[in-house]
């Protein structure tokens, strides 16, 4: 992040609205006075007894049980060393957000002003009541590993310093798939260890206690090769002193089987790499720049199974992968500790993950269709949502095998659907769309360049890989915003449609224009006047293949945006057109419909609009459950919006027997399953909540879908543009850059998907 406005970016997040990242979230009712009394004073005597009269009932009748610690002194953060505890906290904030978001343990992050082992330790421990376990972090060698060790001896609750395992985890499970691919066998391998800190001692500790022998291993440090007859060897690197008579990182990897980087940018050149044994393995993790960059690892070894710390290249040794889950299994059977057993079960949960069957999901978050165990896939990728019900049962077993577990699981299948219905999937499918977005970027035209806000949001896509911007709109006034808002947008297209008058490109578009509209009384003249609008260019753009999408609406209102779309592209032969808002609720997304096109839509527009949600949920690897709404439930009411709707689903059950779909019915039994059971046990929706929701009427739907976003404070990505012959997406009026940059992943994944969806109809 050295670039001036990358930097303002991170400023930025963590400092406007609610300062940080993270926030305490009441977990009961406090809206009465009887809640508060409960809550409170008197009503809180009760647990406090009854914990006064068993400690563990805290975990019973308090949030110890899901709440862990993130304890740090600051003296090793991230690549930036020892910059004290306040300058630390950004990221233990960070740390408590993945936790809460990959395995929904909550966090209270502490940071301790102390440099002192004795003492931080013994502040450490006075804070047993009220955590269910400890994460520490960013604390340098070699002081973290007395501290761990004093710790975990001390305490009986799970405790770990995920610098040194998490890495130790990922990569132990990296490595044995690795050697299988290889064909290599871990006890026979010689290993290279560049690095002598926290995580590579105990990355080097982690593969022996898999089967790698210390008699192969050679590490190395700032000073060269770590040898028995160096001086003043501490006790830690001496557990892994070599006696070969070796000197160099060069003379080291001489033969070597495996390379473990844990240090510096570019120590391993090109030629070091051809001088390692067949088929070898390099693990160049030094962030945010590998010990050798990946391209060039493998243009000089195709043979080479090659892994790094980041996330543009395949096999990312990433601690997200380990620690949420590890603690989660920790958490639920009360593990008095984090032992080697429960560490080797979460690597080898994560190593045979890599080996199954890829869900969907994935694929379609990585824009493949095979992505298989093989040299760029041997570890789970971290969108993969089977993590959780895999690392987190496998860590638990394990607590329970080797006698730390305190309140054992017997029901593993009810476990398992605990652990899924844990995690919401509002942010988890944004990101899911984001990385098949970045698999396979996309050409954007944006049509209103000549604004802020787009310009930052173009940026961002194609910074992170989202999608290849092209911006529309007056030249100069693009390249001024550019100038003083110091973007760094680099080589990118600029169109300035009033430049393309003598353009063949221009006299083109102006010419289907013509031919298409000309019996709708636009005359050529007219034609050329309609292309200068940088709409109808766009949309001309992506009419003849010339982008791939077209992102609008920013500064104008949506029928305005939408006509030169309608007028150019078209929409889909035999489809309506319809908009779709995906609400990112803390129960997961509900998509909407039709909220943006269709005033009052007819039973068999309403039965169009439903299959065009259909397939486009579907497309984003949901299960589409759809309610028809009204203000009657199953005949419960007559009127011209009940009978519509009635008749609809009608169709819909006769016609598509294939699409789960049932109404009319009441928005509240739509949402809510047990009122729907309770008071209509026949419905087709019983079972889970309805995920899709058709409005009766333009009216309803955007009404609903404003008061939900301002109100429930749920995220609206949308609209969504549905049944376009090309791909077409209008914002909402004044977006903010979060939400165009929604919008253009949408438009991407969108482009992407674009294969018909095959239907039974009788």
């Amino acid at each position: 992040m050295s670039k001036t406005n990358r930097k303002q970016d991170a400023l930025d997040y963590h400092s406007k609205g609610r300062p940080g990242k993270i926030a305490v979230v009441p977990t009961k009712p406090t809206q009465s006075q009887r809640d508060l009394s409960l809550a409170y004073s008197p009503g809180v005597a009760e647990p406090c007894l009854r914990i006064a009269e068993n400690k563990e009932d805290a975990y019973k009748y308090t949030a110890k049980g899901n709440l862990v610690a993130v304890i740090s002194n600051g003296t090793a953060v991230l690549g930036l060393g020892d910059i004290g505890p306040e300058a630390g906290k950004p990221v233990m904030e960070g740390k408590g957000l993945l936790f809460k978001i990959f395995a929904d343990i909550d966090v209270f992050d502490i940071e301790l002003d102390t440099k002192d082992v004795d003492e931080f330790v013994r502040i450490v421990k006075c804070l047993e009541p009220t955590f269910g376990g400890v994460n520490l972090e960013d604390i340098k060698a070699p002081e973290c590993f007395e501290i761990e060790r004093r710790l975990k001896a001390e305490m009986s609750i799970p405790v770990m310093h995920d610098d040194q395992h998490g890495t130790a985890i990922i990569s132990g499970a990296a490595l044995l798939n690795a050697c299988i691919l290889q064909k290599k066998k871990l006890e026979k391998v010689k290993i290279v260890v560049n690095g002598a800190g926290a995580a590579a001692i105990s990355c080097t500790r982690m593969y022996v206690a898999l089967g790698a022998r210390k008699e192969n291993i050679v590490m190395l440090d700032s000073k060269g090769c770590i040898r028995h007859d160096r001086p003043n060897l501490d006790a830690t690197k001496a557990e892994f002193a070599t006696v070969q008579s070796i000197d160099t990182l060069e003379e080291a990897l001489k033969g070597a089987d495996v390379f473990i980087g844990l240090s510096v940018a570019d120590v391993v050149t090109p030629e070091m790499l051809k001088s390692m044994a067949k088929n070898p393995i390099v693990f160049a993790m030094a962030n945010p720049d590998p010990e050798i960059e990946y391209p060039l690892a493998i243009e000089t070894r195709k043979d080479v199974i090659m892994a790094t710390g980041r996330s543009d290249y395949p096999n990312q040794v990433n601690n997200v992968l380990g620690f949420p889950y590890i603690f989660r299994g920790a958490l639920d059977v009360r593990a008095t500790t984090i032992n080697e057993e429960m560490k080797i079960a979460a690597v080898r949960a994560i190593a045979e993950l890599a080996k199954r069957p890829v869900p969907e999901a994935v694929n379609q978050a990585y824009n493949t269709q095979n992505l298989k165990f093989g040299p760029e896939y041997i570890i789970p990728k971290p969108t993969d949502p089977r993590l959780i019900t895999e690392v987190a049962p496998a860590v638990a077993k394990a607590a329970m095998d080797s006698g730390v577990a305190r309140n054992p699981i017997t029901d593993w299948d009810k476990y398992a659907e605990e652990l899924r219905q844990r995690l919401g999937q509002d942010d988890r499918i944004m990101r899911n769309l984001s990385e098949a977005a970045k698999r396979n970027p996309k050409r954007v035209v944006f049509a209103e360049a000549d604004n802020y806000k787009t310009l930052r949001a173009a940026q961002i896509v194609k910074d992170e890989g989202i999608a290849i911007p092209i911006l529309l709109g007056n030249r100069q006034k693009i390249q001024q915003l550019i100038n003083e808002n110091l973007l760094e947008l680099g080589e990118v297209t600029i169109i300035d449609p009033l430049e393309e008058k003598a353009n063949p490109r221009f006299l083109k578009y102006v010419d289907f224009l013509y031919t298409k509209r000309q019996r709708r009384g636009v005359s050529y003249l007219d034609a050329q006047k309609l292309m200068l609008d940088r709409n109808y260019f766009g949309a001309s753009m992506v009419q003849f293949g010339e982008a791939d999408t077209l992102i609008s609406g920013l500064t104008k209102n949506y029928g305005n945006t939408i006509r030169p779309a309608l007028h150019v592209i078209g929409n889909q032969p035999g489809s309506k057109i319809a908009g779709m808002y995906m609400m990112l609720t803390a129960k997961g997304p509900v998509f909407f419909g039709d909220t943006t096109v269709n005033a009052n839509p007819s039973a068999e527009e309403l039965v169009a609009i439903t299959l065009l949600l259909h397939d486009a949920v579907k497309k984003m690897n949901i299960s589409p459950r759809i309610a028809l709404l009204s203000y009657s439930n199953f005949g419960s009411n007559d009127g011209d919006v009940p009978l519509k709707v009635r008749e609809a689903v009608r169709i819909l059950h006769e016609q598509y027997p294939d699409v789960l779909v049932d109404g009319e019915m009441q928005a509240n039994f739509a949402v809510n399953s047990d009122l729907l059971a309770s008071n209509f046990p026949f419905s087709a929706l019983n079972g889970s909540p309805a995920n899709t929701l058709v409005f009766p009427n333009l009216e309803s739907g955007n009404i609903a879908y404003k008061l939900l976003q301002e109100i429930g404070s749920a995220e609206a990505v949308g609209p969504i543009l549905l049944g376009m012959n090309k791909p077409v997406h209008v914002l909402q009026l004044d977006s903010s850059v979060r939400e165009i940059v929604n919008m253009v992943t949408i438009a991407v994944v969108d482009v992407q998907s674009r294969e018909p969806i095959s239907r039974k109809k009788k």
